[in-house]
């Protein structure tokens, strides 16, 4: 067994997250965590409670305001451009997609692996095709974002997330706004990651999701943590959850909760 195989995928150590968009302001704090390869974490919490932020800088897209961060044992403090392939070991879904309105949805897929490996839209093609097929959204290959229904523009970030096989794949609340035909759909696909995809080379995959809603994510080989009051809560697993008396945890899974009137 190679000794990088005991390494944590992702960890925080006594980490300050810092808001995206005021880094004066703290969102979380005091976080020590750590990611197993193969593991597959939901992060749950109210809204803004930081939940984007974490993953953020989860993901090497922000630097912690205190504390270290490492990603697959290489502290990201240090990342520049020397580090961008231990970046590009990191996939991320942001809610709502984000995808660029000027290009169509194969152009959006194709983007990561042209700038990776500068090819060109033909050399690209085939592979891009190939994940096109696999997440249903071939018929959608040149219309672009604005002209597609959100439930697949999500799928097509989603793509664009796979198009260069990470080992971590973050997404931010990937079943918000999805109808329930696609959150099945979603979360089907996420589980069939997590355990190795056939066609997509059958490696395990690492993830990290957010939600505000406890209740789609019910599985036994998940993992569950709270964000709330600028503190991340590690709970355990589902048979944890559902025995938490925490208020939050509470709400997150619509339980009543009882009231002295």
């Amino acid at each position: 067994m190679s000794e990088n195989q005991n390494i944590p995928i992702l960890e925080m150590r006594d980490v300050t997250v810092a808001a995206m968009r005021d880094a004066t302001f703290t969102v979380v704090e005091g976080v020590n965590w750590s990611v197993a390869a193969g593991e597959f974490w939901v992060v749950a919490g109210q809204e803004f409670s930081g939940k984007s932020d974490l993953l953020m800088l989860a993901a090497g897209l922000m630097s912690p305001a205190a504390g270290s961060l490492k990603l697959f044992g290489n502290d990201t403090e240090n990342f520049g451009e020397a580090e961008l392939a231990e970046r590009l070991r990191v996939g991320f879904v942001f809610q709502g997609g984000q995808l660029f309105n000027q290009l169509t949805i194969a152009e959006n897929v194709a983007l990561p692996l042209r700038y990776k490996n500068n090819l060109t839209g033909a050399e690209a093609a085939r592979s891009v095709a190939n994940l096109l097929e696999l997440l249903e959204l071939t018929p959608l290959a040149d219309v672009t974002p604005a002209n597609v229904a959100a439930n697949w523009r999500q799928r097509a970030a989603l793509a664009r997330a796979l198009i260069l096989q990470p080992e971590i794949l973050l997404l931010d609340n990937p079943l918000a706004g999805l109808g329930a035909r696609h959150g099945q759909w979603c979360l089907r696909f996420l589980d069939q990651l997590c355990r190795g995809h056939d066609q997509l080379g059958g490696q395990p995959m690492t993830l990290v999701v957010t939600a505000d809603d406890l209740r789609p994510w019910q599985n036994a080989r998940r993992q569950f943590a709270l964000l709330h009051e600028k503190k991340l809560l590690p709970l355990g697993g589902w048979n944890e959850v559902e025995r938490c008396d925490h208020p939050v945890v509470k709400e997150l899974l619509a339980v009543p909760i009882e009231t002295t009137i």
